[in-house]
């Protein structure tokens, strides 16, 4: 019997059966680690490397203080058109974020923010909404660095979602090993072509010459 090769894996597209809410939730705590629990580590630490990268270049360009949310609206009673309002107000926050865990303590700012105080608890001044007197100085005094890094901030915010919708539908491709045949299926023996049997060698008779006197 001859040996049959190993089979080589082969890569045929992946049809999900379902979503993977738990890779695009992490995904979006941190850039890329969906991908690296789905076992896509390359990938994963691209994603993270990448947007990371973007998002804090961004807001040292802006000196630390362009990530947050203004609380313009305090003496509303309703939280949820409180937030609304003061996302209008100041929509790049709404970017910013997608980016996950790193936009956090914006949140946690506005949710502490007090008038009467400088800073703000546990993160201090990191991603608290500056005063408008700030602001206006910053824009009428200094360079255009500071605008431009908010840009960056919202673009990797923008990028993760992308991230998270790819963590969430799982790869497009993915390695399936060709089937090896069970050890109870035997293989089919060749079967040998018979040759037809040659006819048997009949005698050929000479004429016998006449016998004279």
């Amino acid at each position: 019997m001859s040996s049959t090769p190993p089979a080589s894996p082969t890569l045929e597209p992946n049809v999900p059966t379902r979503l993977d809410p738990i890779a695009g939730l992490l995904s979006y705590l941190i850039p890329g680690l969906g991908q690296i629990s789905q076992g896509r580590v390359g990938k994963g630490l691209l994603f993270f490397f990448s947007l990371y990268a973007l998002f804090f270049y961004g807001m040292a360009l802006g000196q630390w203080t362009n990530v947050y949310l203004p609380s313009t609206d305090r003496a509303s009673s309703n939280v949820l058109s409180r937030v609304i309002n003061d996302l209008y107000s100041r929509p790049h926050f709404a970017g910013q974020f997608f980016v996950g865990v790193a936009a956090w303590p914006a949140v946690y700012q506005y949710r502490q923010y007090d008038d009467n105080k400088e800073v703000g608890p546990v993160f201090g001044r990191y991603q608290r909404a500056p005063r408008e007197p700030e602001i206006n100085r910053r824009q009428r005094d200094e360079n255009k660095r500071w605008d431009l890094g908010w840009v960056y901030t919202v673009i990797a915010g923008v990028l993760n979602i992308l991230v998270i919708y790819d963590a969430l539908a799982g790869p497009a491709f993915r390695e399936v090993a060709a089937k090896e045949p069970k050890k109870d299926e035997k293989e089919p023996e060749k079967v040998q072509e018979k040759l037809p049997e040659p006819l048997p060698e009949t005698p050929i008779e000479t004429p016998k010459e006449p016998v004279t006197p």
